[in-house]
């Protein structure tokens, strides 16, 4: 990593700090879950939440992963949905048997388990998202400022 990437990836762990505001929280289990997704063409990022004692969402863990040649050339709606299985089953331990809501800046996905999908990949994840208790929710990407930060990280600079 050259020093023009270091200085790139300083800046954006610096910013990442600022937008969540305070540094990562323990998990208390017997609070709800919030999960906030987001995926672009070269990386898909997701984190997990949790409301303090003030109810102001506090991070309890950040994930990046990225996508594979054949992932990367899937539709939107397809990358958004891989981005939630994969962070629901990243954070599982944490999550299963919990209710939780999924916020993504990708409204179609939240009619995802109301409506019957059209493609067979689809309706296979919509039956995988059924084992967990999950309320999608609509977050304009301007909103969901921490996920779509981590969905831009090029995976080469990070690691």
């Amino acid at each position: 990593m050259g020093q023009a990437e270091q200085l790139a990836f300083e800046k954006l762990k610096t910013e990442l700090c600022r937008a969540t505001d305070e540094s990562l929280v323990i998990v208390d289990f017997g609070k709800l879950f919030t999960i906030h997704v987001d995926s672009s063409n070269h990386t898909i990022g997701s984190y997990l939440t949790q409301p303090d004692v003030n109810q102001k969402e506090r991070p309890v863990a950040f994930i990046t992963k990225k996508p594979n040649k054949t992932q990367q050339a899937w539709s939107t709606i397809e990358k958004e949905t891989f981005a939630t299985i994969w962070a629901l089953d990243h954070f599982r331990n944490r999550i299963f048997g919990k209710p939780m809501t999924v916020f993504t800046d990708h409204n179609p996905i939240t009619y995802l388990t109301e409506a019957v999908p059209k493609s067979a990949k689809l309706m296979r994840w919509a039956l995988a998202i059924q084992q967990h208790d999950v309320t999608f929710r609509y977050k304009a990407g301007k909103a969901n400022v921490v996920a779509d930060c981590l969905s831009r990280i090029d995976q080469e600079v990070a690691e």
